[in-house]
């Protein structure tokens, strides 16, 4: 796949194609093409109001595309036995909720399979093993509303793992997170998608934090899609026509720099150099 947004390989988990999203008039996504391999870990990049949250919806099947396909595994994608673990990115738990971390965790085994549960035994060796892969062992009898936001955010990721997806969507997972618990979360995902060979398709409206080990960027700007390795994506030239306007890109003390004029001579709009929020 090049800058340009090129439809993805036949390999890959998850393949979107041409994808278009119209709300009350106003296009929100625009032939929007990518696809992400297994064991890959994509970030999916852009302001607010590009459209990252429309995007996620529609993998997930929850928004009907205008335009476009979506396949999981080579296959269209539908409701039913599909290999995909979400995170969303609001997630309200109360601290009164008498809920264990391991209970969230076990509730996540069902929730795409239809007919017998699994054995009580199985269903519990699933549950710590999930527990260890997130380094959540240590709290995993603690109720969850008690948690950290990064213990919850390990928590929420082994919830939608435990029913071994193929694909992992996270949407903006660094929110209202520290710089440490940040750096911490996508270490352990990169981690997660290597050992278990998981597509993992993370939005967030800063990349630095994802830099060290994201493998491609799909970069959103203006309904419209760029794709590829980051030092091929976050360029002046792919960014500014992206944008529809000309976009400086900085390189600072390791950290990327995204500048862009707005147009009609309004104030420049910079991305925040600092990581660690999201």
């Amino acid at each position: 796949m090049g800058p340009a947004g090129s439809s993805a390989a036949a390999s890959d988990v998850l393949s979107v194609e041409g994808v278009g999203v119209t709300l009350s008039g106003r296009q929100i996504l625009d032939e929007v093409s990518f696809g992400v391999g297994a064991g890959e870990f994509t970030g999916l990049i852009g302001p607010n109001g590009a459209g990252k949250t429309t995007l996620l919806r529609v993998i997930l099947g929850l928004q009907r595309p205008t335009g476009g396909r979506v396949a999981v595994l080579g296959r269209p994608r539908s409701p039913r036995n599909q290999p995909v673990g979400y995170v969303p990115q609001k997630v309200l738990l109360d601290p009164d909720m008498p809920m264990r971390a391991r209970d969230l965790v076990a509730l996540g085994i069902d929730g795409n399979r239809y007919g017998l549960r699994l054995p009580s035994r199985d269903r519990g060796a699933a549950v710590r093993e999930m527990l260890h892969a997130v380094d959540a062992e240590r709290f995993a009898d603690a109720r969850v509303g008690n948690l950290s936001g990064g213990e919850q955010q390990r928590v929420l990721i082994a919830h939608a793992l435990v029913s071994r997806p193929r694909l992992l969507l996270l949407d903006e997972p660094l929110a209202n997170l520290d710089l440490r618990s940040g750096q911490e979360i996508i270490s352990l995902l990169a981690r997660i998608a290597r050992e278990q060979q998981i597509a993992v398709l993370l939005s967030a409206h800063e990349m630095n934090p994802l830099l060290p080990v994201m493998d491609r960027v799909v970069y959103l700007a203006g309904g419209r899609a760029a794709s590829g390795p980051a030092g091929e994506v976050v360029t002046t030239e792919v960014l500014s026509r992206l944008y529809g306007h000309h976009v400086d890109v900085l390189h600072v003390h390791g950290r990327v720099l995204v500048v862009a004029g707005a147009a009609g001579g309004e104030p420049a709009l910079a991305t925040r150099p600092a990581a660690g929020t999201g």
